[in-house]
């Protein structure tokens, strides 16, 4: 016979939180208690999240915690920020995530850590925001932390005065989460600003959640901005200067330092669209956009984030779109064709690149070039897995790049990311034969590239030899083809060593044993693969 209680239909969400939270006062729980007991019991019958669970422990309103975000923001004398009753909820459901800024703000009202609102952390500021044990929660709710240049003002116990801190410099440059200049993205360039200067510093810097979570805040911040939005024709004249030095760095610069260097730049573009242009200005605007846009998203492949790439290219054809440029949004369109040839799809990557080509008409350009090679590309891997009918539409594709190739001018071809370089043309050309099988196109096209490409270009050269050592396997000289494999990684300098490097040196060790089974070289080159300096490199780059 069941209870009475057991027939009772369950307790609503705010009734049920209510009860938890006062039994919880009566005992002298903490609201981050509270907030955990709230979400034990809700969380089964009504899906409630941490988040909202750490709202309900306080007994406020969306509304109140928005006040309280907003008083924060005019404390430190920075500019309000969006969020909204509207987003928050969408936060509390599960329907949106907050990026770092919002995240550290809701941190900062709750007095809790990240892990607390059921999201990674740490804090994007580095900081502890929990009370300390046995600090008394207030019905006041004060700012736990305080942002100032050089300083943390932490709130040790709510019934005391605040005590300061000095926060320990990084590399000579003491933390500052506070831009002078007003707007949003402080905490994101923080966190790029720090990585960049370890990076200087020579420390070893991970990828990890905190810093892709900065980058992919200042992408959807541009995003906010371009659907929103005087600067002055010289300082846009720098900026696009700036943006063509950081195409010629790219096969160069390790790919996370230059990523904090783009994103950087990236953000100030997007202050100076947040407020609509004289068309022919904001116009010159959202082509920087789109290029740096896309720039970063091409490091993102090569960091071995595809998911992130393919936000940046998003990004990229809205600021694209925006101006109209069919060149430009044919060189976004043929650069997120590399997407999918590394990381998914060979057929969407031909598809992309077909779509490029469309975009770039008879006129020819670094993109017109480009396109067709990436279609031979995707097609010689469709070769690859079976589809030997390919190969024709693969060499008439390399043709047509060639052609056009012919007629680019000297501007088109010095430039490695938004121009189509002979060297690049020469290895693409490489790849596609490779996997076509054709071995002697394929060595001439690779060793001209690697007589073309300095040897500061360590990422396209070590590219190029896991081609040949491919060549060599598919010649049936498997410990040569290893063996040159494994010493073109090993030579690798520090932050050049990158996911889509270790990706290709794995699939030729997986080629060979198919092909060979387990041979000694395979053995020795899996070994290597998986040292942690290799299986999970500071910086990883395409």
């Amino acid at each position: 016979m069941t209870s009475p209680a057991q027939d009772e239909p369950p307790r609503k969400e705010a009734e049920l939180a209510r009860s938890i939270r006062a039994r919880g006062l009566a005992l002298g729980h903490a609201p981050p208690q509270i907030a955990r007991d709230i979400h034990a019991a809700c969380a089964p019958i009504h899906g409630t999240s941490r988040i909202k669970a750490q709202r309900l422990a306080h007994g406020i309103a969306l509304s109140d915690v928005v006040a309280q975000v907003r008083a924060l923001y005019e404390l430190e004398g920075r500019t309000l920020p969006k969020l909204g009753e509207t987003l928050l909820s969408a936060y509390e459901s599960g329907h949106k995530r907050p990026g770092p800024a919002y995240l550290h703000d809701l941190c900062r009202v709750y007095h809790v850590e990240p892990t607390d609102l059921g999201l990674p952390g740490p804090c994007v500021c580095g900081r502890s925001h929990s009370l300390p044990e046995g600090g008394a929660p207030s019905t006041a709710r004060e700012p736990d932390l305080v942002l100032r240049p050089g300083t943390l003002m932490i709130n040790n116990d709510l019934r005391t005065s605040r005590q300061p801190f000095s926060v320990p410099p990084i590399s000579g440059v003491q933390y500052r989460a506070e831009d002078p200049r007003g707007g949003g993205g402080e905490e994101e360039e923080t966190v790029l600003r720090r990585t960049l200067l370890q990076i200087l510093a020579g420390a070893g810097v991970a990828l990890d959640g905190q810093i892709l979570g900065a980058v992919d805040g200042v992408r959807r911040k541009m995003d906010d901005t371009l659907v929103n939005a005087s600067v002055s024709p010289t300082m846009l004249d720098q900026w696009e200067e700036t943006a063509l030095g950081y195409g010629k760095q790219y096969t160069s610069t390790p790919p996370l330092r230059l990523l904090c260097d783009v994103l950087l730049d990236f953000s100030e573009v997007r202050r100076m669209c947040e407020q609509r242009q004289p068309i022919e200005l904001q116009e010159r605007l959202c082509r920087l956009a789109a290029q740096l846009s896309g720039l970063a998203g091409a490091l993102m492949i090569n960091l071995g984030d595809h998911r992130l790439s393919r936000s940046f290219f998003r990004t990229a054809r809205t600021a694209a779109d925006e101006t109209g440029d069919r060149g430009l949004r044919s060189w976004v369109s043929v650069r997120e064709a590399l997407v999918p040839m590394y990381y998914g799809d060979p057929r969407e990557s031909l598809h992309l690149a077909r779509r490029a080509q469309d975009l770039a008409g008879r006129t020819p350009s670094a993109a017109a070039a480009m396109a067709p090679i990436v279609e031979a590309r995707a097609l010689s891997m469709l070769v690859k897995r079976g589809r030997t009918d390919a190969a024709g539409s693969a060499k008439r594709a390399i043709a047509r790049g060639q052609a056009v190739f012919g007629q680019l001018g000297k501007e088109h071809v010095t430039d490695t990311a938004f121009g189509y370089t002979e060297r690049q043309l020469a290895f693409h050309i490489g790849d596609a034969y490779t996997n076509m099988g054709d071995h002697t196109n394929a060595d001439e096209s690779l060793r001209r590239a690697l007589s073309l490409y300095p040897s500061t270009a360590e990422l396209d050269r070590t590219l190029i030899w896991l081609n040949r050592a491919s060549c060599r396997l598919q010649k049936g000289d498997p410990d040569a083809a290893l063996r040159t494999a494994q010493d073109t990684v090993l030579a690798l300098s520090p932050g050049q060593l990158t996911d889509i490097i270790v990706q290709r040196a794995r699939q030729l060790v997986g080629a060979a044993v198919a092909q060979y089974g387990e041979i000694s070289a395979a053995k020795e080159f899996r070994e290597v693969l998986t040292t942690p300096a290799v299986a999970a490199p500071d910086a990883k780059q395409t």
